[in-house]
């Protein structure tokens, strides 16, 4: 269990005793196997500040490679945890420098100020406010970023006149994580009544059904799927005069020397594609693409094709560019006894199993094939139609 800072405990961590304490705190180890002896450490020079400090530490640490200067930050590890990764809000704060050259932004749930930070390290914004209901993490997020105007208000209540409004409603309540609208705090259709006709941007937890909110609600927005390094990251709602209503899939990966490349797709490119016609490789796209719908735009964009109209599989004769392919050996069948004499002929001894479209639990197949040689393989499970197919492929190639 996380330890629940107070408003003094970030009054402590500020000040000069507090930050010399940081420093004792983070020479220590803090793992399981020191973990008492750190404790006797800490408290025995810091009496009442211990729990503070090592959970600062440790969030700290865990924040190494997620936010920019992690070891500066005052965290929670619930705020941690929904914090936006510095790669993916640098990104959002060009987006809106872009869209609203000179804009104030206001974060209307900043928490401890993770993506207040971008906001004010962005050229293109004038202005960064940020507020939130909670006095801790306020506190918190003024020690973050003591340059951004902090005050604390419901999110609920309109408090400025910025020219863009910021919220990431909160997706944990005590009993854990929440997937409905109205279990997010603020709710999110609450946000969108509060904020009407004003440049709203909504971030969002990446399984969001944004097709529902059209559907049901008449949302008319835009809606942005992020990923960063493969991993899909969140779905944001960009409502008001800034927004432009379509599907948006946004693909960063960032390089070993640090640098960022960015690929954007929407559903304002062509979606007509070849389906069914087996080329020399299989393209998993991108979860960003996936999920923001858009696998039939990418195919279009390069070449591909569909294996099946509802799979999210592609098929062609090349790889783009920083996708994975998978060079196809031979198209096998389901059943088990066909996979283990297909596999046994290729002498597989490692087989990465990727499933799309069929019931089927990858590591208990893969116990059950009992697989004895020696070359890694990649097995594709799907469906064309009503019938199940599998594709005996070399490893995953990063183009």
């Amino acid at each position: 269990m996380s330890y629940t800072f107070s408003v003094g405990d970030v009054a402590f961590l500020r000040s000069r005793h507090g930050i010399k304490a940081l420093e004792t705190a983070s020479s220590l180890a803090l793992t399981a196997p020191s973990m008492i002896a750190d404790i006797a450490e800490l408290r025995a020079r810091y009496d009442g500040h211990d729990a503070a400090l090592i959970e600062t530490v440790t969030c700290r640490r865990r924040a190494r490679g997620k936010l920019r200067g992690a070891d500066d930050l005052l965290l929670s590890d619930e705020a941690l945890q929904q914090a936006t990764n510095s790669v993916v809000a640098q990104q959002r704060a060009a987006d809106i420098a872009d869209r609203v050259p000179g804009a104030v932004i206001h974060d209307v749930t900043c928490s401890v100020g993770a993506e207040l930070a971008e906001l004010t390290h962005s050229s293109g914004v004038a202005g960064v406010i940020g507020s939130d209901i909670d006095p801790v993490r306020l506190a918190m997020a003024r020690h973050n970023v003591p340059s951004a105007t902090l005050l604390r208000a419901d999110a609920l209540t309109p408090t400025s006149t910025a020219d863009v409004i910021l919220a990431d409603p909160a997706r944990r309540s005590g009993a854990g994580r929440v997937f409905r609208l109205d279990q997010l705090t603020p709710p999110l259709l609450n946000l969108m009544t509060t904020y009407a006709g004003r440049s709203l941007i909504v971030k969002c937890a990446p399984g969001l059904d944004y097709s529902m909110l059209r559907n049901r609600f008449g949302f008319d927005g835009e809606v942005q799927i992020t990923s960063l390094d493969g991993g899909v990251r969140e779905a944001v709602l960009w409502t008001g005069p800034h927004a432009i209503p379509f599907r948006r899939a946004t693909v960063l990966r960032t390089g070993p020397d640090g640098t960022v490349e960015r690929t954007e797709l929407t559903d304002a490119e062509p979606d007509d594609v070849p389906i069914g016609e087996l080329g020399e490789w299989i393209i998993d796209p991108d979860g960003a693409i996936v999920r923001a719908g858009l696998v039939r735009n990418y195919a279009h964009r390069h070449g591909l094709g569909l294996l099946d109209p509802r799979i999210a599989y592609l098929t062609g004769d090349s790889v783009p560019l920083g996708e994975r392919g998978f060079r196809i050996i031979e198209q096998v069948g389901v059943a088990e006894k066909a996979l283990r004499k297909a596999l046994g002929a290729q002498d597989c001894g490692t087989l990465e199993i990727l499933v799309r479209g069929l019931d089927v639990d990858p590591d208990q197949l893969r116990k059950r094939l009992k697989l004895k040689g020696s070359r890694p393989l990649t097995l594709i499970l799907t469906r064309l139609g009503r019938k199940g197919v599998g594709f005996l492929c070399e490893p995953g190639i990063r183009f």
